[in-house]
């Protein structure tokens, strides 16, 4: 029984060790790396510049090692209208595949040779200088300007992708060092260089769709101290390098990696430090060193490489076997966030709780508060923080109009806001128009340093508020209130009574009223008793007798009776 345990605790040991050991792997020189490849920065420029007949003009400088076969062929049957002048002071042989708006242009005692089956009657040859600068001048005295100066090492093929091959920007060409790669308009194949490669992998694919994981170690006996690495995928990055090794990290939202040296982005003006310590750059140590720190059972690559250059640009992504292509990418006018910046976001919410995301076709009345969140992408171990500016809205229309729009930032906790700030704004000024842009400018800040993190956008709908007429006021009585208002009206009546009842007192006003006497006083009351006779003033004799006699005899009674 004691030797069955025993042989069944080695057998775990073995397997624990072979589960080990498969979590490295040993690097093998080669000439063609899948994962991580060399973006050569040669002198070059990328201009806006087009002619008015719509021609583009193009400059391809060509150098030749002597190891290299110096064969290359041009593709151009799906290019635009342009001029391209070829340039080497290498002996080498062209193929070439024009259509009819290809026009080359070379040197009367140039080094190349070109042949093709079609359009021979486009190849021309001028007097013009080889030197860079004043090849760039010349091209501008003679065509106007330049669109473009490539510089490629050791050509095989150059093919047009069918695109316009300007760059939204400067409109004069300025020669310094570039990534041709980056030049969508053209496809580059180069000859592999000798290899100062070596690479391997613990897996053969990708295990169940997992996230990729890579590992790139600069050997101590390099002269390189300066690396530029472009990320062209999600994945996750182990840097290693000398002792004055900086890293420049360019789409850096597309990785999230660690490093043993400074680290650069162009989006901040100041070093990151490194996460990591290891002075050793044995392939081994350093595989672990990049699984322990990633807690990580495996990785997808490991590359190691010796550059003799004092700079060197890497890609870090898949590319087609001995092919080293640029990544089309559309032409699109400069936005709010430059290319390579960090990318923003900003939503909107309704109440101040940040639980009730505003829709963006949803129209916020101008006397309600909005709130927003302004977040940014997280990398890497790096925690950034976001400070606003200034915001501003712009009206959309054919004549804009553009307003600052004052903020009030809102607490939150690093907990609740990683990476990220918060704000409200007052929609008071925004009556006149119903659309607008919100824009705000931020910087992100590491360490307290801080660097332009750019512009992040929103576009708001602002509708007017409703106006309803003022409701009348609607009092609510209860019990008490009815008996107070019972009473009250109660005493009153008792008072108006008093009043009145005094007032007859005091006067000795008569309660009853006779009218007939009252209204014989009255001149010209229709309700007099006495019935009044006319006089006529022409009476009779007779009249007058009968009437004295009457008076009389009514006048003589008191007189009598007085008697």
């Amino acid at each position: 029984m004691e030797g069955h345990v025993a042989r069944f605790a080695l057998l775990l040991c073995i397997t624990a060790a072979a589960s080990a050991s498969s979590q490295t792997c040993d690097p093998m020189e080669v000439n063609d790396n899948p994962w991580v490849y060399v973006s050569e920065n040669l002198i070059g420029c990328w201009t806006s510049f087009i002619r008015e007949d719509m021609t583009e003009v193009h400059i391809l400088n060509l150098n030749f090692t002597a190891t290299d076969t110096n064969m290359f062929s041009l593709e151009m049957a799906d290019a635009k209208p342009m001029n391209l002048i070829l340039t080497s002071p290498d002996k080498a042989y062209g193929a070439h595949n024009l259509n009819t708006d290809v026009n080359i242009y070379i040197n009367n005692d140039s080094t190349l040779s070109l042949l093709g089956t079609r359009y021979q009657n486009n190849i021309h040859k001028q007097n013009f200088p080889t030197q860079d600068e004043e090849l760039v001048k010349w091209a501008t005295q003679k065509f106007g300007g330049v669109t473009s100066f490539t510089t490629v090492r050791n050509l095989q093929t150059m093919s047009s992708t069918g695109t316009k091959g300007t760059k939204p920007g400067s409109h004069s060409c300025i020669l310094r060092n570039e990534d041709a790669l980056e030049k969508h308009f053209m496809k580059i194949k180069t000859a592999p260089r000798a290899s100062f490669f070596k690479s391997c992998s613990p897996q053969q694919d990708n295990p169940g769709g997992e996230a990729e994981f890579h590992i790139i170690n600069i050997l101590d006996n390099s002269t390189t101290r300066n690396v530029s690495l472009r990320v062209d995928q999600k994945t996750s990055v182990f840097l290693r390098g000398p002792r004055g090794t900086t890293w420049t990290i360019f789409n850096p939202q597309h990785a999230h990696f660690s490093s043993t040296n400074d680290i650069l982005l162009p989006t901040l003006t100041h070093r990151i430090p490194p996460f990591v310590t290891l002075d050793s750059d044995n392939a081994e140590e350093v595989q672990k060193k990049a699984l322990d720190h990633f807690k990580a059972s495996t990785f997808t690559s490991y590359t190691e490489l010796r550059p003799e250059d004092s700079m060197v640009s890497l890609v870090l992504g898949k590319k087609d076997s001995g092919a080293v292509e640029a990544t089309p990418t559309p032409v699109t006018p400069i936005t709010t966030n430059a290319r390579h910046q960090m990318p923003l976001l900003m939503q909107l919410y309704t109440s101040p709780d940040y639980r009730s995301p505003l829709d963006p076709t949803t129209k916020v009345q101008s006397d309600k508060r909005i709130y927003a969140e302004i977040s940014v992408h997280t990398f890497g171990n790096i925690a950034l923080t976001i400070k606003v500016i200034s915001c501003f809205v712009r009206s959309m229309g054919s004549c804009p109009v553009l307003k600052e729009l004052p903020f009030m930032p809102e607490a939150c906790s690093l907990n609740s806001c990683p990476s990220s700030t918060r704000l409200s704004f007052s929609l008071d000024q925004l009556q006149e128009l119903t659309t607008w842009d919100l824009e705000c400018a931020v910087k992100l800040c590491h360490s307290e340093k801080c660097g332009d993190g750019g512009r992040v956008k929103r576009n708001l709908e602002v509708a007017q508020p409703c106006l309803q007429p003022p409701t009348p006021p609607c009092f609510d009585f209860g019990l008490p209130g009815v008996l107070g208002i019972a009473f009250g009206g109660f005493l009153i009546g008792v008072l108006l009574i008093g009043a009145l009842w005094f007032i007859k007192i005091k006067t000795g006003y008569p309660t009853g009223l006779d009218i007939s006497s009252t209204a014989a006083n009255l001149p010209g009351c229709p309700c007099s008793g006495a019935k009044r006779q006319p006089v006529s003033s022409n009476t009779s004799p007779s009249e007058n007798s009968s009437a004295n006699a009457s008076i009389g005899s009514t006048q003589s009674t008191p007189t009598s009776s007085m008697a």
